[in-house]
C-alpha cells in the first residue's frame, strides 16, 4: 500500500513538473532599432537572421529602423540577437555595430541618401 502511494505521489511530482516546463515560454519576441537605411541594409540582416538557428523570424521596419526578431529562448536571447545584428555592421539598440562588418557594408549602407533602391 506504501508503495502504491509513494508511486502515485512521484507520478503526480512528475507530471506537475512536466506542466510546468510545457507553461515555460518557448518562444519570444523583441523588437530594437538599428542603424539600417537601405533596402540593401533590410535584405542583409534579413536575410542573415532568418537563416540564423533559433530564429522564427526577423523583420526590419525601414521607416522606423526597427527591427523585430522571434526567436526560440532555448537557443537565444536578446543579447545575443543584438550581438548577431552587430556582427553583420549594424548598430543594435545599445549595441554598436562591429567595427570589421561595417567597414565591409557597401557605401551606401553607411550614409543616407547613397542608396538607390
Amino acid at each position: 500500500m506504501k508503495n502504491i502511494v509513494g508511486l502515485m505521489m512521484l507520478l503526480f511530482l512528475f507530471t506537475n513538473a512536466n506542466a510546468q516546463e510545457t507553461k515555460a515560454k518557448k518562444v519570444n519576441t523583441v523588437s530594437f532599432e538599428t542603424s539600417a537605411i537601405c533596402g540593401s541594409c533590410k535584405k542583409r540582416i534579413e536575410k542573415e537572421l532568418n537563416y540564423t538557428k533559433g530564429i522564427v523570424y526577423s523583420e526590419l521596419d525601414l521607416e522606423t529602423k526597427v527591427l523585430t526578431v522571434k526567436y526560440k529562448t532555448k537557443v537565444l536571447d536578446e543579447a545575443k540577437i543584438k550581438k548577431l545584428v552587430s556582427d553583420i555592421g549594424y548598430k543594435a539598440g545599445d549595441v554598436e555595430p562591429n567595427k570589421e562588418a561595417y567597414n565591409n557594408l557597401p557605401k551606401c549602407c553607411k550614409k543616407p541618401g547613397l542608396c538607390e533602391d
